[in-house]
C-alpha cells in the first residue's frame, strides 16, 4: 500500500507530518495498516493512540529500510502531538542518520523540536536545538529571539548577554530602535551576573531609545556610585538630572541651587528653584520657609551680579587665564544671553590657563545644548577626557544631546 500524510490536520506539527508524506515506498500491509491508522489518529488529534499504532507497526519483524524510516517519520508526528518531545527528537536522529532528509525539511523539523522543548519548559534542551537550528542554516528572527530567551531561562546568562548585545548593535546599525523588552532582558542578565559594563550598556540604550525618567535615575545613580567619580561633578550630574526630567526630590532641587550659587551661576540657581516650586517639590511642607530664604538669597546674588557684570567681564577679558570668562559666559547663557555667553566661554577656553580644562569643555557643551546647538555640543563632548568621572559624565550628556538632536 501507499502511505500519504500530506494533509495532516495538526497545524502545530505540520512539518513533521509533511516529512512522513514523502514516504511513497510500498509498505507491507502489516506495517502500512497500523501506520495508516496512526495517520488518521494524528489528524483527529488523538496522538497517544497514534503512538500506540506506530509501536504496533514498529514491532513487525523484518522491516525494510523504507518501512523503518516511515515508522520513524510517523513516530515524530505522533510523539510531537503527544508532548513526548524526547521520543520525537530520537525519531528525528534516526531519520537524519538515514541520509534521506532534505535540508529544508531538516531545518523545519529541528525548529519544531526546539519549540516543543521550549513549550515544555525544558530550556537547556530547547537551547541545544535552537543552536542546532542556526548551525544548520536557519535564519528566523523569531527563533533567534526564542533562543536567547532559552539561554536566559536555562541559566546561560553570559551567552544570552552576548547574543542580546549583538542583536541590539545590529538593530542600531540598520537604523532600527532595539525593542525595549530585549534591552531590559540584557539588563536583567547583566544584573544577575554583576556585569557592570553590560548593565551600563543596556541602560544607555534605554535612555537613547526609551528615555523614561526611571532609566535616567538608574543610569545617573550608577555613575555616582563608581569608585572614581569625583564629588566635584555633582552639580553637572544634577544638571543632567534636571534636563532629563528625572529630578523630583526637594533636597536635590535645593542642593543643586546652592551648588550653582557657589559655582558662580546664580541665574541657573534661580531657574532650579523656580522649577522646584513649579513641580511642587519646593515651597511646601516643613522646609517651605527655608526654600523661601534660599530663593531670596539667590535673587539678592543676581541683583549684585547685575550691578558688577560689566566690570566683571572687563576684568575677565583682561585676565591672564580664561577661568572667569568660562564662568561668566555660562551664567550669561542661563540668563538667556545664549550666543554671547557661549562666545565668552569659547574665548576663555582659547585663552587657556584653566584650572580644570576638561570641566570647562563639559560646561561649554552644556551651554551649547541650552543654546539649541546639540550637534556642536556632541562635537565638544567628544573632546572631554578625565579619569575622575568627567569622561563618563560627558558620555551621558552626549546621549542626551543625541536625543535633543533627533527631536
Amino acid at each position: 500500500m501507499k502511505l500519504s500524510l500530506q494533509r495532516c490536520g495538526a497545524a502545530l506539527f505540520a512539518a513533521w507530518v509533511a516529512c512522513a508524506a514523502h514516504a511513497q515506498d510500498a509498505l507491507r500491509p502489516e506495517v502500512g495498516k497500523p501506520l495508516q491508522a496512526a495517520q488518521d489518529l494524528v489528524k483527529s488529534g488523538r496522538y497517544k493512540e497514534a503512538l500506540a499504532k506506530v509501536r504496533e507497526a514498529d514491532a513487525v519483524s523484518g522491516k525494510t529500510a523504507a518501512e523503518s524510516l516511515t515508522v520513524e517519520r510517523m513516530r515524530m508526528a505522533a510523539a510531537s502531538g503527544a508532548g513526548e518531545v524526547d521520543t520525537a527528537a530520537h525519531a528525528f536522529e534516526t531519520i537524519e542518520a538515514s541520509g534521506k532528509l532534505g535540508g529544508a525539511d531538516k531545518i523545519r523539523m529541528i525548529e519544531s523540536i526546539a519549540g516543543s522543548y521550549y513549550r515544555a519548559r525544558e530550556y537547556p534542551k530547547a537551547l541545544q536545538w535552537y543552536q542546532r537550528y542556526f548551525k544548520e542554516g536557519g535564519t528566523s528572527a523569531a527563533n533567534r529571539t526564542l533562543m536567547i530567551q532559552t539561554q536566559y531561562l536555562s541559566g546561560d546568562l553570559a551567552g544570552a548577554s552576548k547574543e542580546l548585545i549583538g542583536e541590539i548593535q545590529a538593530a542600531e546599525k540598520n537604523g532600527v530602535a532595539p525593542p525595549e523588552d530585549r534591552i531590559n532582558l540584557l539588563m536583567n542578565a547583566a544584573v544577575k551576573q554583576k556585569d557592570i559594563n553590560a548593565e551600563t550598556f543596556a541602560l544607555e540604550q534605554l535612555v537613547i531609545y526609551y528615555p523614561k525618567k526611571e532609566y535616567w535615575v538608574n543610569l545617573l545613580s550608577g555613575l555616582q556610585h563608581k569608585p572614581n567619580f569625583s564629588d566635584r561633578l555633582t552639580l553637572d550630574t544634577y544638571r543632567l538630572s534636571l534636563a532629563t526630567g528625572s529630578m523630583t526630590a526637594a533636597n536635590d532641587y535645593s542642593e543643586m541651587a546652592q551648588l550653582a550659587l557657589q559655582a558662580g551661576t546664580p541665574a541657573e540657581a534661580l531657574q532650579v528653584v523656580e522649577k522646584g516650586y513649579a513641580a511642587g517639590a519646593l515651597g511646601t511642607g516643613p522646609e517651605a520657609e527655608r526654600h523661601k530664604r534660599l530663593r531670596d538669597l539667590i535673587n539678592k546674588r543676581i541683583d549684585e551680579a547685575k550691578r558688577t557684570q560689566a566690570d566683571d567681564e572687563r576684568q575677565a577679558l583682561a585676565a591672564k587665564d580664561g577661568n572667569d570668562l568660562v564662568t561668566i559666559g555660562l551664567n550669561r547663557v542661563f540668563q538667556g544671553q545664549k550666543g554671547p555667553g557661549v562666545g565668552l566661554m569659547q574665548q576663555g577656553i582659547a585663552k587657556g590657563g584653566l584650572k580644570r580644562p576638561e570641566d570647562a569643555k563639559l560646561h561649554l557643551a552644556i551651554a551649547q545644548l541650552i543654546a539649541g546647538e546639540p550637534a556642536k555640543a556632541q562635537a565638544t563632548l567628544k573632546t572631554v577626557s578625565g579619569a575622575d568621572g568627567t569622561t563618563d559624565l560627558a558620555r551621558l550628556w552626549a546621549l542626551y544631546a543625541r536625543r535633543a538632536k533627533a527631536s
